[in-house]
């Protein structure tokens, strides 16, 4: 399971709160007595903002579950720093920075269970990576982030935690220690029991970060700790960059790259189910139960368009879900290319649209402005299947730059910040299909006049949708693409209804 935790401050003479930082935790069950594994019972989330946190879960989970590989596969393509960047002559050896300590396991630190307090063993790691961390820095670090804490077996009254502090690397204002921590026994090696890497900053009386000196890394493993400390902060810096960008930021999309997909995978069906939690859509329009809703937040202005149909949820996810069909029932695709298949979730289109005004949407890559430029997107295409009961089918979709599919001339490359379908299941096999988008400048031409009330080519289009849906009801999407509705020849696979297979292995395919 998983425990979101949050720990905040409050001066109750200032009346001020803040927040010091926030977490999450995964607990798993213990085995019974027999070696059967423990079922837990599903969690029933009750309001909106229980039901994103329920499902963003899920994201998560497919995060971690890949951590290793990403960490893995970036060493392997060499994409960090090699051994000759180490040869800094005023680098401090890693050597200098080594803490060891040894603590015994009293019974105030066990729960009921005998089992050491992970907080307990948390605490003591923190202490000891503090001291190698001031060894380096010569001045009383700060403790930023905690980069997966894993614990990898049980400690118990009694024992006696070795724990070990190193400092990894040091970057300009920030350095990694890596802390671990084993169980001493009498007979035996020890148990490796928990690792961590922490990452730490010196601030100045500004509260700024200071520069920190370099690190010289012990031979063999000093190098392997060294160079997978790259690899993480390239993951949190490729997390943190794209989980922030903003709307106002040109531009919108992201660079895609097998390393990053998973973050980007994430950010992508996260952003969609967030913006479908929100409850201040306003009614825009509505004709014959196909309603337009409308929300303003600062300077963006997003949309949703809805109504139920006649085909289960399943069925319409996966015809849905294909991308390469849309052409043939909305009349602002006019072509959708599949470029590359990242896993089975996960597909790389490229959409070509028609032009919606005399110029009105520009590009620094077209030689001129006028009637008949079309506009281009490369689009992330991200579907999932329910996390429980009340939980929607969701394709999420955004943009994302290739190297190898740049900016064409007579094309105006728009981009997409979020949009995609969110399918709920409802009464008697009918389904809600709601479609989503987060209005960037290229995007708004075609739905301005529909939000101003001036025409309903929404709900023309939104029919076209529910036709192509009734029609294809009982066939797969596999068969459409071959079928009435012909579309661009792909090698897409069909849709599998099959339960998710969270352990997918990374592809790292080079495009």
């Amino acid at each position: 399971m998983e425990v979101g935790i949050q720990v905040s401050c409050e001066d109750l003479f200032l009346d001020r709160h803040w927040r010091v930082c926030h977490a999450y935790a995964t607990f798993v069950t213990q085995r019974t007595n027999a070696g059967q594994k423990v079922i837990l019972k599903p969690i029933v989330p009750h309001t909106e903002k229980e039901q994103v946190e329920y499902s963003v879960a899920a994201e998560r989970r497919r995060v971690r579950m890949l951590h290793d590989d990403i960490i893995k596969d970036l060493l392997s393509h060499g994409s960090v720093l090699q051994a000759d960047s180490w040869a800094v002559g005023s680098a401090v050896a890693a050597e200098k920075t080594k803490v060891e300590s040894v603590e015994l396991v009293l019974p105030p630190h066990a729960n009921h269970q005998v089992n050491t307090f992970g907080g307990q063993i948390m605490a003591w790691m923190v202490n000891v990576a503090t001291i190698a961390a001031s060894r380096l820095s010569q001045a009383h670090p700060t403790l930023r982030t905690i980069d997966m804490f894993t614990f990898r077996g049980p400690s118990q009254v009694g024992d006696r935690l070795l724990l070990r502090a190193i400092v990894n690397n040091a970057f300009k204002n920030s350095m990694e220690v890596g802390v671990r921590a084993e169980a001493d026994q009498e007979e035996g090696p020890n148990r490796h029991i928990n690792s961590a890497f922490m990452t730490f900053e010196v601030l100045d009386a500004h509260r700024k970060p200071c520069t920190l000196p370099r690190i010289r890394p012990e031979p063999l493993e000093g190098g392997r700790r060294f160079q997978e400390a790259i690899a993480r902060k390239k993951i949190r810096l490729d997390r943190k960059y794209i989980i922030s960008r903003k709307q106002s930021e040109v531009p919108l999309s992201v660079p895609w790259d097998p390393r990053n997909q998973v973050y980007l995978s994430y950010n992508n069906v996260s952003a969609l189910k967030m913006l479908a939690a929100r409850n201040n859509w306003r009614l825009s329009s509505e004709k014959d139960k196909v309603r337009l809703y409308t929300m303003e937040q600062k300077s963006t202005l997003s949309f949703r368009v809805e109504s139920e149909v006649d085909v289960p949820a399943h069925r319409a996810f996966c015809l849905l879900a294909e991308l390469s069909n849309r052409p043939s029932w909305d009349i602002n695709y006019q072509k959708c290319e599949l470029i590359h298949q990242v896993d089975d979730d996960d597909f790389l289109y490229r959409v070509v649209t028609p032009s919606v005004s005399h110029g009105a949407v520009g590009s620094q890559t077209s030689a001129h402005q006028g009637e008949g430029i079309l506009q281009d997107f490369i689009l992330l295409a991200s579907k999932r299947k329910p996390c429980g009961s009340g939980d929607p089918y969701v394709i999420a979709l955004r943009s994302v730059s290739l190297p190898t599919y740049p900016p064409t001339e007579g094309y105006n490359r728009g981009e997409v910040l979020c949009a995609g379908f969110t399918i709920l299941e409802t009464r008697n096999n009918m389904s809600l299909i709601s479609y989503y988008n987060q209005a960037s400048p290229e995007v708004l031409p075609y739905i301005s006049t529909d939000i101003a009330g001036l025409s309903s080519s929404f709900y023309h289009n939104f029919c076209s949708c529910s036709q192509y849906l009734t029609r294809n009801r009982m066939q797969s999407a596999s068969e459409v693409q071959t079928g009435q509705y012909q579309a661009t020849n792909t090698d897409g696979p069909a849709c599998d209804i099959e339960a998710d297979n969270l352990s997918v292995p990374l592809r790292s395919t080079q495009l």
